[in-house]
């Protein structure tokens, strides 16, 4: 794959800082760099930036209506560009769409023609399109913002059908994915941010998440393509891990965030077809409709009612899958095993479990634990919605002001209380944490919770949610893949990301650009309530 398929932008007020990123992103191995001069507070002096060169630059100096910041008249701003252009310190240079024609050609300096919609994907984009691809360019740039799939669909369509070198991509959450199916379809090269806190543009993944998430210089028209879709996504480690574990395993697939508002799973699966997605790990609010629109269903989503895999069938239907439900049994059972080394064993049949919450953690928690005999009490904090839990598993339910007077051998938090960024919260008194119970919580960001912690200082066993994440991850990845992961690596992978001392830790392999992301979609108590 070719070097510069990453085009690092840099943005800063400063000349000083911007040669400083330049000095950095060079020592990174960055080869194409993105200049934004309209970042720059003073007037423009390219002498400043040339001693840093280290490899191609871009010169953009973009308007205030393209997503700019030059505050100059449109005269001034031309001007400038010109300049950069015969300045000799550029092999690139962008110009919109509309002005490109009154900019010529000079020297090898070659032309990125672009458009920009901050606001929206017109409707009438393929027009937009035909015209540029009239206008003398040596590469097309289509950025957009995506308000729903369909607009994702409509712009990975043009891509796909491009008769010329062509980046077309949507920004926003909604649109991010199109950003790395551009390249599969011939784009050629992906943005990233070199300072991602910059905020140069809705969406614009930054450069470091090359190394440590997406593996972008291996894309090409055969990987294929998964991914975890819900509303909001932007959390999910579920990318970094799926895609670490299928570079290691050099599996020739990469694992995206589809972020899918709240009733639009079935219309994305739809526009999404001609990618096509092969599967989808599926968290909130999207686990009960999963099951409802897939042809055919493993009994455990039925069992449940809510399904959190999607496996793309060869008639392009789906499959669906819940691998929550296994890994909730398989990690309590683990647990279990190591507690009762050099001891009499301990059966789940022999144990009671109170779970707070009563939403799609819940739900996998509370049937996959019945079935092995264990009593179960559900504890949620709408109480009417505990109860209609209960009924369905045939268990008790009490209201959420009871909770605390529950006998219990096991507790398992299924709600989000304590996850991030509301670490300094927890879904119960303390006063109940007594030496010998096990506490099992199924958040995993951060994996030491509060509830963690206070539970370990007093004695109780504990189950963080990571071990219950790899699992049911390494599920998907078999479903996806047919690839059986390593629990003990995909812990690592998952323990290193949440580490804050790593938290932006380098591939192992310097030459590829990207280790892989993954979620194998684990319910982190999000969808309570």
């Amino acid at each position: 794959m070719s070097s510069d398929r990453v085009l690092v932008v840099i943005g800063r007020t400063r000349h000083k800082m911007v040669a400083a990123e330049i000095d950095e992103a060079a020592r990174r191995g960055t080869n194409f760099i993105e200049l934004r001069l309209d970042y720059l507070a003073k007037a423009i002096d390219f002498k400043r930036f040339t001693p840093h060169k280290k490899c191609p630059w871009v010169a953009t100096l973009r308007r205030p209506s393209d997503g700019g910041r030059f505050p100059g008249t449109e005269p001034e701003r031309l001007t400038i560009l010109r300049q950069a252009i015969v300045s000799g310190a550029f092999e690139w240079v962008d110009l919109e769409h509309d002005v490109a024609a009154t900019v010529p050609r000079f020297g090898k300096v070659k032309r990125i023609v672009s458009y920009h919609n901050l606001s929206e994907t017109p409707q009438d984009l393929d027009d937009v399109y035909a015209a540029m691809l009239k206008q003398d360019a040596d590469v097309y740039k289509i950025a957009v913002l995506a308000q729903t799939p369909e607009d994702v669909a409509r712009v990975i369509r043009l891509q796909k059908a491009a008769p010329k070198p062509t980046v077309a991509f949507c920004m926003g959450d909604i649109g991010q994915c199109s950003r790395f199916l551009a390249l599969k379809y011939g784009a050629p090269w992906i943005y990233a941010a070199f300072n991602k806190e910059r905020g140069i543009a809705p969406g614009l993944p930054a450069v470091d998440e090359f190394r440590t998430t997406y593996p972008v210089r291996s894309i090409n028209a055969d990987t294929e393509i998964y991914g975890v879709c819900g509303d909001p996504v932007g959390h999910s480690l579920s990318p970094l891990l799926h895609n670490q574990v299928y570079r290691r395993a050099r599996i020739n697939a990469l694992y995206l965030p589809f972020r899918v508002p709240r009733g639009m799973l079935q219309q994305t699966l739809d526009e999404y077809a001609d990618v096509p997605v092969n599967g989808y790990s599926v968290t909130v609010p999207h686990k009960e409709a999963a099951a409802a629109l897939a042809v055919e269903r493993e009994e455990t989503v039925d069992i449940v009612g809510a399904a959190n895999t999607l496996l793309r069938r060869p008639d392009g239907k789906f499959a669906a899958f819940n691998s929550d439900y296994p890994a909730i049994i398989e990690t309590v059972k683990a647990h279990l095993r190591e507690r009762a080394l050099g001891g009499p064993p301990v059966h789940l049949n022999q144990l009671a479990v109170l779970i707070l919450g009563s939403g799609g953690a819940a739900r996998a928690v509370a049937f996959g634990l019945h079935a092995e005999g264990a009593q179960i009490t559900i504890a949620g904090r709408t109480y009417e919605r505990s109860q209609k839990l209960a009924e369905e598993v045939k268990c008790k339910a009490v209201d959420w002001h009871a909770r605390h007077a529950v006998p219990f051998d096991i507790l398992v938090n299924c709600t989000p209380v304590g996850m991030h960024p509301n670490v300094d919260e927890a879904p119960c008194h303390f006063s109940i944490l007594k030496p010998g119970l096990t506490v099992f919580d199924t958040i995993y960001t951060p994996e030491t919770t509060l509830l963690i912690r206070e539970s370990r200082l007093r004695g109780c066993h504990t189950i963080t949610g990571v071990d219950m994440f790899v699992r049911q991850a390494a599920r998907q990845i078999q479903l996806f893949t047919g690839h059986i992961a390593d629990l003990d690596l995909m812990r690592q992978i998952v323990r290193k990301a949440l580490s804050p001392l790593t938290k932006a830790f380098k591939d192992e392999d310097e030459n590829d650009a990207g280790g892989q992301n993954g979620d194998a979609d684990q319910p982190q108590g999000t969808d309570d309530e």
